[in-house]
């Protein structure tokens, strides 16, 4: 294995920890947390908490193909159709948990109103813009790796 992309492997295992321990400790007093400050609507409590877990479900898919593109680039396959279709699906977890927190955001905003909290807001829209940042990013990418396979198979046929 090489050793950069060892680096970069454990850094990307390094960060589906904190998302994890937010998964199995905060996520649950979050959503009981907002079924307290607004009695009336207690019973969004638990499609709101499996919403948040299916984000992190969507989250933890990209971290994995993630890891599966460094494993391409460890055999020498970077520029192949498997790397493409890992940044497709990156691209895609990009945009689905950003449609995710769109949704959120008015059950978001109910919560910032109830505890005066308008950094709840703020955190919201610096995750879908987090997730945008990152789905466009992969279409670049992806893009640019589709170019780049192309030109490279035109000069292995001209050859």
């Amino acid at each position: 294995m090489k050793r950069e992309t060892l680096f970069l492997k454990i850094v990307v295992f390094l960060m589906g920890l904190p998302v994890l321990a937010l998964c199995i400790f905060v996520l649950p007093e979050i959503a009981g947390f907002f079924a307290e400050l607004n009695p009336e609507l207690d019973y969004l409590q638990y499609p709101f908490l499996i919403g948040l877990y299916i984000t992190a479900i969507v989250f933890f898919a990209a971290l994995y193909q993630t890891f599966k593109l460094l494993s391409y680039i460890d055999r020498n396959e970077a520029f192949s159709d498997l790397s493409v279709r890992s940044l497709k699906n990156i691209r895609n977890c990009g945009i689905t948990i950003g449609a995710f927190y769109v949704v959120f955001m008015p059950l978001i905003y109910l919560m910032a109103e109830v505890d005066d909290a308008p950094g709840i807001i703020l955190i919201g829209m610096v995750i879908i813009f987090g997730c945008m940042v990152i789905a466009v990013f992969a279409a670049v990418l992806q893009k640019l790796l589709e170019n780049a396979i192309e030109i490279k198979s035109e000069n292995d046929l001209t050859v």
